[in-house]
């Protein structure tokens, strides 16, 4: 098993910034990506940022410019840096990971953390 632990959200006004951790622990062999989705209630899950072997990265047309994924592959965790915060950017943001706990690709999974709440406010 694995475990996405999540940390860093919370309630920042308008234009503010705020930074998203995510660790990951268990039975890991190797990860492939890691990323950050976001949802509203009443909405799908949505792609914020993610980033594959390689460094790879992908954005949310919505947070390119203003949001940064770093992952730091010997820690196995993710971190969102999220900066000229909106309104709209409020919502649950979740971590995930696939993850290899074995050498065959059977090991393969998707993993969630439990999501981290983040409000934009003034």
């Amino acid at each position: 098993q694995v475990q996405l632990v999540e940390s860093g959200g919370g309630l920042v006004q308008p234009g503010g910034s705020l930074r998203l951790s995510c660790a990951a622990s268990g039975s890991i062999f190797r990860i492939d990506a890691m990323g950050w989705y976001r949802q509203v209630p009443g909405k799908e899950r949505e792609l914020v940022a993610r980033i594959i072997s390689g460094d790879a990265t992908n954005y949310a047309n919505s947070v390119k410019g203003r949001f940064t994924i770093f992952r730091d592959n010997a820690k196995n965790t993710v971190d969102l840096q999220m900066n000229s915060l909106k309104p709209e950017d409020t919502c649950v943001y979740y971590c995930y990971a696939v993850v290899w706990s074995g050498a065959t690709s059977s090991t393969v999974r998707a993993y969630w953390g439990q999501g981290t709440q983040v409000t934009v406010s003034s």
